[in-house]
Parts: structure tokens; sequence; C-alpha cells
């Protein structure tokens, strides 16, 4: 008798091969049978009319501090997710000498918009090394299963100190090859690849660049024979792609002999420069390399409300004298006093913030259920402004002043140049990328993009209305089996015998994504972004039931990935 058997579910298998009607058995956590009429299981699920799939793999998270005191890592927990990869762009918690705590705090406030007082009280610093660090990790129970990245940012700074920090001097030899065997022995130790940001998009709260912008080949190529010599590992790379900066890269992971990934997203001031990088991708993976571009599946947008990082009264004298009341009663107090909505309209402030708001609410529109990520020109706050004879700043004001002050407005500042997602759509088609900027946990008062999976199933193979769909199983390959073995997770990510039995089964007729909302459940109390959804049924990570209806059901069997994970016949062997 099986431990498990689905039956009669449509399967989405992750291979990218077309649907097919089975049922799905499951044995110790794996997947032990597909077929037809299989034997009783311990527990049976009646498939009918939905659609099982791989656990989505997202490669791209900032659950660096959030993985430290939050079991059920929400919102990602709530669209399917059972891996998740962390210490991207550079930013992490490890290596860590006793004191310095405050510097990669700031750095990943600034970065990743995550408070510094969220992280000094939620992550407390049990570890020095990176191994460590893993360690930490592997005690906490949790809902899925988490791997770990070196984030170039802390390694540099444990090694050089502020000198890592501040640009002005290179490392010496002896900081290089220190800076290498410390990748090497946290690679040997388990991380599962390296990261480095070599954007200038990237700073620390106190407006310095991320450490490795500045670093040099000589750095680089150190570092590239740490990962030659520990034999395992991914190269992550945020970068502006400068010239000549892909082929620097390109040379840093023929010399490690390992696998690249590179962020791709479409933006304004170059807005062809995606398609120029991701060709450079192209040409290398027909040389024979291992490179891959993380890509989105709808734009990167500012969510802006009156509670929000980021709205068009941050820099207003008459918002800045509500700073000390409590968020319910500033929200009564604009929303309900007409006189001084009147004020914050009239007397905005003839500053670089204004100036930037004013510009922004061309492309900037109304987020409501249900949410539209694909929005038109003419339906901009700015277009809805002068349809009304308003000032745009007024018309934003009374769109955030709905539902009770929590209207919500987006802002799509990258991978929406054209005013719609025909460039998205053309990156999701090259085979070459896969998902991966969902950024899940971080830009917590800006962003809420964790929800990425499941707007991929929804918007592109059910509700597109302004272009071609894209195939259903195609979109299930690129969210499970791609994304997992770019990072050598090769045990999971597809349905079939021998594989991790990590799956969703999902009502597609009732698959839908909510508005996101911004709630205080952070520690000290922190504000962020949560986006939830309907439609997922049943969510398994080892066999084991995680998710029902939306709901956790208290079952925590997510482990700590530990290096790549063998495909099942390797494993055998």
């Amino acid at each position: 008798m099986h431990d498990l058997v689905i039956r009669g579910a449509n399967i989405a298998d992750g291979t990218g091969e077309p649907c097919h009607i089975a049922d799905v058995a499951v044995d110790d956590g794996l997947f032990s049978e597909v077929g037809q009429g299989l034997g009783k299981g311990k527990r049976e699920i009646d498939g009918s009319g939905l659609l099982l799939t791989p656990g989505w793999v997202d490669i791209h998270t900032h659950y660096d501090g959030q993985a430290t005191w939050d079991p059920y890592l929400t919102p990602s927990s709530w669209h399917g997710v059972t891996t998740a990869v962390f210490g991207n762009c550079s930013v992490g918690f490890a290596p860590v000498r006793p004191g310095s705590e405050p510097y990669l705090i700031n750095l990943m406030e600034g970065v990743e918009d995550i408070p510094e007082t969220v992280l000094a009280e939620g992550i407390n610093f049990t570890w020095e090394s990176f191994p460590q660090y893993l360690d930490a990790l592997e005690t906490t129970p949790r809902i899925m299963d988490i791997g770990a990245q070196v984030p170039h940012a802390a390694l540099r700074y444990y090694v050089m100190g502020q000198r890592g920090a501040d640009h002005q001097e290179k490392p010496t030899s002896a900081e290089v090859d220190s800076m290498g065997e410390l990748l090497e022995q946290s690679l040997q130790a388990g991380a599962l690849g390296f990261t480095t940001a070599r954007t200038t998009k990237h700073k620390a709260a106190d407006g310095r660049f991320t450490p490795g912008l500045t670093a040099e080949d000589a750095e680089l190529a150190g570092l590239a024979r740490a990962m030659r010599r520990a034999g395992s590992g991914v190269i992550e790379v945020n970068s502006d792609f400068g010239p000549g900066e892909f082929e620097k890269m390109r040379a840093a992971a023929e010399l490690a002999g390992r696998p690249l990934s590179v962020l791709l997203v479409q933006v304004d001031k170059a807005p062809g420069l995606w398609r120029e990088t991701l060709d450079a991708v192209g040409d290398a993976c027909r040389d024979g390399l291992e490179f891959s571009a993380q890509i989105g599946c709808r734009p990167i947008g500012v969510l802006m409300s009156l509670e929000s990082t980021v709205h068009p009264f941050t820099t207003h004298p008459a918002w800045l004298a509500l700073a000390d009341m409590t968020p319910a009663a500033r929200l009564a107090r604009i929303c309900e006093d007409s006189e001084l909505r009147r004020q914050m309209v009239d007397d905005l402030p003839d500053d670089e913030h204004t100036r930037f708001i004013r510009a922004a609410l061309e492309r900037t529109f109304e987020l409501k259920a249900p949410v539209d990520y694909e929005p038109l020109a003419q339906n901009s706050v700015a277009a809805q402004a002068k349809s009304k004879n308003l000032d745009p700043v007024e018309m934003a004001l009374e769109l955030m002043c709905q539902n009770e002050g929590r209207g919500l407005l987006l802002h799509p500042f990258e991978n929406y140049n054209s005013g719609d997602l025909e460039t998205v759509r053309e990156m999701l088609l090259d085979e070459n990328t896969v998902c991966g900027v969902a950024d899940a946990g971080a830009h917590v008062g800006l962003i809420c993009d964790a929800s990425s999976p499941t707007y991929l199933l929804t918007h592109w193979a059910r509700d597109r209305t302004r272009g071609e769909q894209l195939p259903l199983e195609f979109l299930v390959r690129k969210q499970t089996m791609d994304t997992a073995r770019t990072y050598g997770l090769n045990d999971r990510g597809i349905v079939a015998p021998g594989y991790k039995a990590d799956f969703n089964l999902i009502d597609m007729k009732s698959l839908n994504l909510l508005a996101p909302e911004l709630v205080y459940d952070l520690p000290a109390g922190g504000r962020r972004f949560v986006q939830k959804a309907t439609g997922y049924r049943h969510t398994f990570v080892s066999g084991i039931e995680v998710m029902r209806d939306g709901e956790f059901t208290g079952e925590l069997p997510g482990k700590l990935l530990r290096g790549s994970q063998l495909t099942p016949g390797q494993a055998a062997e």
C-alpha cells in the first residue's frame, strides 16, 4: 500500500511534455509511480479537475534573515513554492565578524529595503563563518527546503573590514587568497553558489555602493579559482552590464569551470540592453558553457500607498508632521480631512522627489482586485487625472485614500518600456532563461513579487488578452525543472518515479492573485507588503502536506540543502 495516491489529476510533470491524466503514488517522500489504476494508498486524494505540478523552485529570494525567524517563509509558501534559494545579489549575513553585524544589516536595508529595526531584532547572530550560518539554518524546522549562497559583500567585508566597503583600495594578494579559502570552505560545507553585485543601483542605507562593485580581475580570478578547487557552486551576478562587463564575468566563470547565472531585466535608460546581454548568454551556451539568465514574468513595479516606503508625499512637511501617529490614525486623519488633503496637493515641495513622482504618474496605475500587471496607458493615474481635470498628484491621493486609506498604485519601472509585456514574453521564450527575479523576502515596503509563480500560470497560460498566451506545460517547466537544474538540484522539479515528492494540486479555475496588502507582522512591528492567492488546494514537501486550501497544516518538513543534489539515477548508482 502506498503512503499517498492522487487519483486522476491533470499532470504537468515539469519536463514541458503535454499534460496527461494519471494517478500518482508517493512513498517515503518520493514519487514512486505515475500511471493508471495504481494500487491503494494509506491516504488518497481525488485529483479530478485539478492540475498537479512539481513544487515551484524559486532561485532568487532574499530570505537570508527571515529564514532564521520565520518557519513558514511567507509570502512564498502561499504560492506553492517548495524550494527557495537566497544569498543573491551579493548580500547576506555570513561570514560576519562579531561587532560588524550592523554593516551587513545596513547593506541589506539599503539594497533590499528590509528595515534595520526588523533585522536587528529578528536575527540572532549565533554564527561567524558561513559554514556556521548553514549549521544555524539547519537547526530550524521550516515549511520548505532552502539553499544559501555566499555573498561577495559579506565575504569582502569580513576579510577587508571597512576598506572592503569604501572602494578606495584593492585587496592585497593575501586578502584575495583569504577570500578564496573562505569561499572554498563554504562551498564544501554546502553553499549552492557565490553571488556578486556589479550595479550602481545597489547601495547600503548609508549611501555606499555594494563592496563587490569595484572588484577587479585579480579578485574575481582568485574567487573563481576557489570555486574550481571546490568543484561546485553557481556564480550569480546582478550587473548593469556596461561595456566589457559580461566578458569579465564570462572569463571568471570559465576560469572557475562553473555555471554563470545573470539577472536580466529591461531598463528604461537602455531598453535594448537586455537583448544584447541575452545574446551574449546564448553565445556562451553555444560555446558549451552553462550560462543562464534569470528573468521575471511581469513588470518590476514599485507599490505606492499611504503606508509604503515611496509615495508622492514622503518629503512633504504636512506628511512628516504626522510621523509620530500610528498608521491607522494617520490614514484616518488624511483621508477624513479634506483641508489637509488640499494642503498636501497645493503645497508640494519643489524637490527631486516631487519631480520624480510627477514623471512617474504618467506610468503609474491603480492596482486592485482583479490585479492587472499589464495595464493600458490610458488607465494611468495621469490619464485619469486629465480626464477629470485634476492634478495627477491629487488623483493619486484620491486613489490611495480608497479602501479606508489602503488604496494601491503600481509604478512599473522595469520590464515595461513599451507599455506591455511583449519584451517579457520574448524573455520567457528564450531557451537560456529561467524564472528568477521575484526577490521574495526583499523590498518589503516597495515590491511584492513573491507571487510571481502564481502569476506565471494565471496571466500567461489563461488570462492574457493583450497578446499571445504561452503553453501551460512550458511555463511549469520554467519554474520547476529549469530552475532546479540551474542550481544543480536534480532531485526535484519533475513528477516521475524517484524524484522528490514536492508538488502542488491546483484548481486552475479558481487560481487567482489577491491584491497586495501592507501588514505589520515583521520583528519590531515592521511593515511589509504581502500577497495571497486562491486556488492552491494542496501543497506537499517530501510527500508531506504543508498547505491545504490556503492554510498551513502545521507540518514543517523542509530541509537545508547542502550543495547540488543527485538525480534519482545517480543516487541509485
